[in-house]
């Protein structure tokens, strides 16, 4: 994680959104003024999201908690896709 001022994020605005982008980097821009904001690259932001959405109800948090118990006590099968 990455902490910034918002002058030297504008200042090398381009160089701070490739570091988010190409390695994945949180940027947090601080603010004399203001609150601060986080800067987060898209597929990392969905990816929090529909994680967010999954463990969202007891009962999907529990089903997850379940498979992942049963998979690491090895009782899972593995199969190849089926490729169209």
């Amino acid at each position: 994680m990455k902490v910034v001022n918002y002058s030297a994020f504008r200042n090398n605005l381009a160089e701070n959104l490739d570091e988010v982008n190409n390695d994945k980097e949180i940027v947090i821009v601080s603010r004399t003024q203001g609150k601060n904001v986080v800067v987060i690259d898209l597929e990392e932001y969905n990816s929090i999201q529909e994680t967010l959405h999954l463990i969202g109800t007891k009962n999907n948090r529990k089903r997850l908690e379940d498979a992942i118990a049963e998979m690491n006590k090895g009782k899972s099968l593995k199969r190849k896709l089926i490729e169209k």
